[in-house]
């Protein structure tokens, strides 16, 4: 458990069960909200192999899909073939400190591949699988990559477009690149690959992440192994329920190019929680149930996407009054875990419904997932009844690519549904006066490749690294994202508008895809709506559509003032994707490349 906090408290602070104070109201000066101490960690990320094999040679530690089937992988099997990659890499002339670039979808081999760039003391550059040959070519030439470990012949092909200086090897997962790489090692002795991997420190370089580039050129953010063994020795106990209950299991269907996937990756292989890959969404659910996870992690539009899918199905049977009744009852019954013991007629309501509906939508998830971790974007408080409600309770938590993932998280004794939770111990934030919070702890990066100028930026003298987040915390210590300091709109009247509490409603309409508000320097706020095409497949001009938005829009409206509520909007005609260009990786919305491109959409918004 999170304890508590460690700091008096601040003059003028709520005490506690009050609200939280406004963010305006907090001082730089102030002294920082700060949770217990965590101890940081020698070693690297190897030793979270060679800790457990002595007594877990023979546990199953991951598994696999081969001709459609799982099939069990020890972790004394992946030991083996780590050392025999990294024996290849080695012979391929990788050097300790050269960055090596992982392209792929999230697969089995993409873990072989990265633990065996760390076992030689080289650092891994993640590329999403999607990512154009201009976008290849900037990470790989700005990160310096001596070798490229791909997913098909198609990336190949990008990266042989990419001017990359310094690359010298390639090869490519589909054709048997593993064995390859092996084959390569076969006179690389043992002595040879522990010298390098003796050698490493928690002060090395891991990997260089670089970020989705919603505000510019991608950076490189320096992760050492020292910042993935404090943020694990912090979180991993705060999460038994998850990591190390009896069959803790997981099943990763995230980009692993994505800090989120890949702290999770190294949790399960830390804690020995049997670690699974897909990257099939389109056979999401049918792997999920074979595979049958006890937790699982997802961005919130996985979690929109489940209950707006189980809705509109219950609709076209014909059973949507039904579904909406149950969906009410789950959030009443996770309101009143929060306020006392739900009563005996709310209890009887959720009996029903579970035999009837939700145990259906836990089908969805594989069947046996009582926890899931969601991040990378507010998960709303609505959708996080719900999934309590019908018995899959959602972890919020809060991190970024330069944090090594989470700075705070909601624990299963320790949830406070419309926050991201507390700190992790050891883990400080404080409050700016203008509302941007600062983390401070060992998990937080290095700085940015080859960018000193950036760095300054994000990074102060005392290690206080500038998320560009605004929030708040409470008096209990929880914090409360409330938008982002780029993002705030100023309208022509002086209304500063935070856009995410306003997007976030009206995505969780059913067939809402995509929301973006408007409205910096004009008279009133407006918004940008896309449609899922899998929700609604009629005319999008059709005025049923448009009233569905308008409900989803009034929505949205009853939970800000009147200032700063959305006056208009247009359903545009196709919706924003990764292919595209308007949506990241890990589903954010590029709100520049949306405001550049829909320029005229926009301002005719706010034509007279």
């Amino acid at each position: 458990m999170l304890v508590a906090l460690s700091v008096t408290a601040l003059p003028g602070r709520s005490p506690p069960g009050r609200p939280p104070i406004p963010y305006a109201a907090a001082r730089e000066s102030s002294l920082p909200y700060v949770t217990q101490a965590h101890a940081p960690e020698l070693g690297n990320l190897s030793d979270d192999i060679l800790d457990r094999l002595p007594e877990h040679a023979d546990d199953v530690a991951l598994a696999r899909m081969v001709d459609g089937e799982w099939r069990d992988v020890t972790l004394g099997d992946f030991h083996r073939t780590v050392l025999a990659v990294a024996k290849g890499l080695i012979a391929a002339g990788v050097e300790a400190g050269d960055r090596v670039a992982l392209l792929s979808k999230t697969r089995y081999e993409w873990t072989v591949a990265d633990y065996a760039i760390w076992w030689i003391g080289a650092a891994t550059v993640p590329v999403y699988e999607t990512s154009s040959a201009a976008q290849i070519e900037w990470i790989l030439s700005d990160s310096g990559a001596v070798a490229a470990i791909v997913e098909s012949d198609v990336h190949l092909a990008r990266v042989k477009e990419a001017e990359a200086p310094d690359l010298r090897e390639t090869w490519v997962l589909d054709n048997d690149a593993i064995d390859q790489i092996t084959t390569r090692g076969a006179d690389v002795s043992d002595a040879d690959v522990e010298a390098r991997r003796s050698a490493l420190t928690s002060d090395t370089l891991a990997t260089l992440i670089y970020t989705s580039g919603t505000t510019g050129r991608p950076k490189g953010c320096k992760l050492t192994h020292g910042s993935f063994r404090y943020e694990l020795g912090a979180a991993i106990p705060e999460l038994p329920e998850l990591f190390e209950r009896e069959g803790a299991s997981t099943l990763l269907f995230l980009p692993l190019a994505h800090v989120f996937a890949r702290i999770i990756q190294v949790g399960a292989i830390r804690s020995g929680a049997k670690l699974g890959h897909t990257a099939d969404v389109k056979d999401l659910v049918t792997h999920l149930g074979s595979y049958q996870p006890t937790f699982v992690l997802a961005v919130p539009r996985v979690f929109e996407k489940v209950f707006n899918t189980a809705s509109s199905k219950a609709y076209a049977d014909g059973k949507g009054k039904i579904f909406d009744r149950a969906a009410q009852t789950a959030i009443a019954y996770s309101k009143a875990l929060d306020t006392g013991k739900p009563g005996i007629a709310l209890r009887t309501r959720h009996a029903l419904f579970d035999r009837l509906v939700y145990g259906r939508l836990r089908d969805a998830l594989g069947g046996h997932a009582e926890w899931a971790i969601s991040g990378g974007a507010p998960l709303g408080d609505r959708l996080a009844h719900f999934y309590r409600g019908i018995g899959v309770t959602v972890l919020e938590g809060y991190g970024l690519t330069e944090t090594t993932a989470a700075l705070c998280v909601n624990t299963p004794d320790d949830q406070r549904i419309g926050t991201v939770g507390r700190p992790l111990p050891g883990t400080e934030v404080r409050v700016g006066p203008d509302g941007e919070l600062s983390f401070r702890g060992p998990q937080v990066f290095t700085g940015y490749w080859h960018n000193d100028e950036a760095t300054a930026d994000a990074l102060d003298a005392e290690g206080w690294f500038a998320t560009g987040d605004l929030g708040e915390v409470d008096a209990d210590g929880y914090v409360r994202i409330t938008g982002r300091k780029k993002e705030i709109i100023v309208t022509a009247g002086g209304k500063n508008v935070a856009p995410a509490v306003l997007e976030d409603r009206v995505r969780a309409n059913a067939y809402v895809s995509q929301c973006l508000v408007v409205g910096d320097g004009k008279p009133f706020v407006a918004a940008l709506v896309t449609i899922d095409p899998e929700a609604w497949t009629g005319d999008l001009d059709d005025p049923a559509l448009r009233d569905e938005v308008q409900k989803a829009i009034d929505d949205a409206n009853s939970q800000v003032s009147q200032a700063e509520s959305i006056r208009k909007f247009v359903i545009l005609p196709e919706d924003w994707t990764e292919d595209n260009g308007y949506l990241t990786p890990s589903f954010k919305v590029k709100r520049n490349a949306v405001l550049r491109d829909f320029h005229d959409t926009v301002e005719a918004l706010f034509a007279r």
